[in-house]
């Protein structure tokens, strides 16, 4: 029996990538982790020193040091620009593919005889220049107004009107015909479809949608499942695991981007709540798969906050110290991130940098895995770690980190 944990500190960049000048000329300079600790010289991360962030930084900072023992490398992005949603799916094994940018007008009406064919009711809803859907009286089929335009359709639902599972399916449908990054499923309770189209709005561009803060979904009863171009969660990691009988919990943002039907999955937020939450399940399990994702270092990123970050970053590695406390025999945890998030770059969008993955095992090998080429290599090791068919995408290092008689 052995389980193997990831935590995802989101938006943890260390430093640009190579291809920020032709891709993201924005980000030129950024280092979510070094200027953090620059800013803040009285910030001291004991135990993700232990782990190696040092190594990977490559620079003594703080009075931190280089870790003998660690085993540490770093990685880099392959999907498109530095993207929660798609960062998380590149982790579980999902080989990225480029996606369009467009407003749902140039897809309405192949979505609307789609929901037509299938047998739901469905109404044009017009604002002052463009329209948008109207589903079963209950839910809206809109762009999403509160991202870059164009990135991804909102499904907005009144769930006292349709379960989560309907609104599923009708995000599916429209799902096979969006080209945009995301198509996002959520609802929430406590709300009429009145709510939900009173707080329609337009945007130049041609965009319309519905302000979901506004129509109040986000307060009670919220669900939320993202659909994204190009992703088959059975070429993922944490389904694989499933389909094996595996194990598998998904904690904070992960829980919400990562379709995970035969798992457990835990949406939350707060720092100090989602590692406590995951610390406890290390301690109840002995066999299985836990990701977590730490959102509230990228919610400091975009909020271009450092001494927040740099809070949340105490609070998360004195967890992780206490995470650490449960790994035993053959056990590994990795901690990882997403993308970068520098909170002083000039704006207050993520950056795209390469991130650090440092793990801990009882038994490992000391020494640098070197630069991955992208993140799916950690969900391929998963694979590789509990002996299941690999995803789609990515390399198993576990032979570099595992001791040849273990492996």
């Amino acid at each position: 029996m052995k389980k193997f944990i990831v935590i995802v500190l989101d938006g943890f960049g260390v430093g640009e990538m190579d291809d920020v000048k032709e891709t993201r000329p924005q980000d030129i300079n950024s280092n979510t982790c070094m200027h953090i600790l620059e800013r803040r010289s009285d910030l001291k991360l004991p135990n993700l020193e232990r782990l190696g962030l040092i190594n990977i930084l490559n620079k003594e900072v703080n009075g931190m040091k280089k870790s003998p023992s660690a085993t540490y490398g770093k990685s880099n992005l392959t999907h498109f620009g530095a993207d929660t949603f798609f960062g998380h799916q590149e982790i579980m094994g999902t080989k990225p593919k480029m996606p369009f940018r467009e407003p749902i007008k140039n897809k309405i009406e192949g979505i609307y005889k789609a929901l037509k064919e299938a047998g739901y009711k469905v109404e044009y809803k017009y604002g002052k220049k463009e329209k948008y859907l109207v589903v079963e009286d209950a839910l809206t089929v809109a762009d999403n107004i509160e991202c870059d335009l164009g990135q991804a359709f909102n499904i907005t639902s009144a769930l006292d009107l349709i379960p989560f599972n309907k609104v599923l399916e009708i995000g599916g449908i429209v799902r096979k015909i969006a080209t945009v990054p995301r198509v996002i499923t959520f609802g929430g309770k406590g709300i009429t479809l009145e709510d939900i189209l009173n707080a329609e709005e337009e945007k130049e561009g041609g965009y319309i949608g519905i302000n979901a803060p506004k129509s109040g979904v986000y307060n009670t009863g919220y669900e939320c499942i993202h659909l994204g171009y190009g992703v088959n969660p059975k070429t993922q990691v944490s389904t694989i695991l499933s389909e094996e009988n595996v194990p598998v919990y998904l904690l904070g943002k992960v829980a919400d981007v990562v379709i995970n039907e035969k798992g457990t999955s835990i949406p939350m937020v707060d720092t100090e709540k989602v590692l406590k939450r995951t610390i406890e399940i290390s301690k109840e399990v002995d066999n299985g798969f836990i990701c977590c994702n730490v959102q509230e270092t990228d919610l400091s990123g975009h909020s271009e906050n450092v001494d927040r970050y740099a809070e949340k970053l105490q609070i998360a590695d004195r967890l992780i110290g206490e995470l650490i406390n449960t790994i035993h025999d053959n056990d590994i945890l990795l901690v990882m991130a997403d993308h970068g998030n520098d909170p002083t770059i000039g704006h207050s969008k993520h950056t795209r940098e390469m991130v650090p993955i440092m793990i801990y095992g009882e038994n490992l090998r000391e020494g640098s895995i070197g630069i991955r080429r992208t993140l799916s290599d950690v969900g391929a090791t998963v694979a590789d770690y509990f002996n299941v068919k690999s995803p789609e995408n990515g390399e198993s290092f576990l032979k570099d980190i595992m001791p040849k008689e273990v492996y």
